[in-house]
């Protein structure tokens, strides 16, 4: 696949090498010809100077025959608008723009646009690290009615079916790691303390959740 990547910082040239890496093709635009020391001295690439949001920019890294879009640049109008230039004018069928703004990514995803809104994202990571057992959350759709969480199993849960964790209009099981390898649960499958589930929760129900996990009367036999 070809992709076109508009920024070349630290984000975007580590997107071009990785790509390549992959086997894919990368065309690399940025407004300054110096950001193009950031990338390997064996990027195969091309790379094209100018702004992103123009068509004859895009068109140089060809656009036109681009599976997919990744604009990093550090500005979050710039990106916006050159997402929805490739989305709109070349029909790019994947399509990616990086937000600093969580609350303006969250307006850009209902319109169709998909984000990383970078602040959020690292917010949550560094936390995950500091607070390994603070209760994370994975995904959260852009209605933010559903997340995606990850919870360790209680104790008091084991020798307990996993499918017990599911409630109706609350929470649904999605997988299950037992010693460190994932899979899709089955219907009879008993839960075995230290396994990590995945659930999608109701947005509105987390802390609801959360007790119901915990509460030794919900979890004990």
């Amino acid at each position: 696949m070809h992709v076109v990547v508009v920024g070349c910082g630290r984000v975007g040239s580590g997107l071009a090498a990785t790509l390549e890496s992959e086997g894919h093709t990368v065309a690399v635009v940025d407004k300054q010809a110096r950001a193009f020391r950031r990338l390997s001295e064996d990027f195969s690439g091309t790379t094209v100077v100018g702004v992103g949001f123009d068509r004859d920019n895009l068109r140089a890294a060809g656009i036109e025959r681009a599976g997919a879009l990744a604009s990093v640049t550090n500005g979050d109008n710039s990106n916006i608008l050159i997402a929805r230039v490739a989305r709109e004018a070349f029909d790019v069928e994947r399509v990616v723009a990086r937000i600093y703004d969580s609350r303006r990514a969250q307006i850009y995803e209902r319109l169709g646009i998909p984000t990383v809104a970078t602040v959020a994202w690292t917010t949550e990571r560094v936390l995950r690290k500091i607070l390994p057992d603070s209760h994370a959350i994975e995904w959260v759709d852009p209605s933010a009615k559903v997340c995606m969480v990850e919870r360790t199993v209680p104790s008091i849960w084991a020798g307990r079916l996993l499918s017990d964790l599911e409630v109706p209009d609350m929470a649904r099981l999605v997988a299950v790691s037992r010693l460190s390898e994932a899979s899709l649960p089955s219907p009879r499958q008993v839960a075995q303390e230290g396994d990590v589930v995945w659930m999608a929760v109701a947005g509105d129900r987390l802390d609801e959740f959360d007790a119901f996990i915990t509460n030794s009367e919900t979890g004990g036999h």
